[in-house]
């Protein structure tokens, strides 16, 4: 029976972080979501309405990231949204990994190291899947993949 629960807690952990991973990049996006919804259920909207303005700001906040991200080419712009989108995802893997980390380490800097490299790492896998969200709208799949082949050159004959 002992062994069955240990087995079952690597497999939760490991759910766990396969889930965080996966969700990294919709941090902002639940983050903007739950603060307008909070804030129209504390103005008086209700719980209905908060549900909608909470979705609505969320989808929002998503929508106009990606767009932005694919229709400006600047690495420096695409960098910056890519960072926005990465902090509020790196602190949430910092907290859910120094979570994790309490059922298992039992010393308290182990724990704040495992965070960290946690918080890092999901950091970085938001980042990544930003970019792999939209290409810029002047490069086409078709054209980099045709832009690897090598040309024939071709030469006029002379006769």
């Amino acid at each position: 029976m002992l062994v069955i629960g240990i087995v079952l807690s690597i497999f939760g952990i490991g759910f766990l972080c396969w889930l965080m991973f996966n969700l990294a990049v919709y941090a902002l996006p639940f983050f903007a979501g739950m603060t307008a919804g909070l804030a129209a259920y504390h103005s008086g909207a209700g719980v209905v309405g908060g549900l909608i303005v909470g979705f609505t700001a969320g989808a929002i906040t998503l929508v106009v990231g990606q767009a932005i991200f694919a229709i400006f080419a600047s690495p420096m712009l695409r960098g910056l949204i890519a960072l926005v989108f990465a902090a509020p995802a790196a602190i949430a893997g910092y907290h859910a990994t120094l979570a994790l980390g309490r059922i298992g380490v039992p010393a308290e800097g182990w724990r704040e190291v495992f965070a960290i490299v946690g918080a890092i790492s999901i950091g970085a896998t938001a980042v990544v899947r930003v970019a792999g969200m939209a290409y810029p709208s002047s490069v086409s799949r078709a054209s980099v993949a045709m832009s690897d082949q090598p040309q024939m050159a071709t030469t006029p004959r002379i006769s």
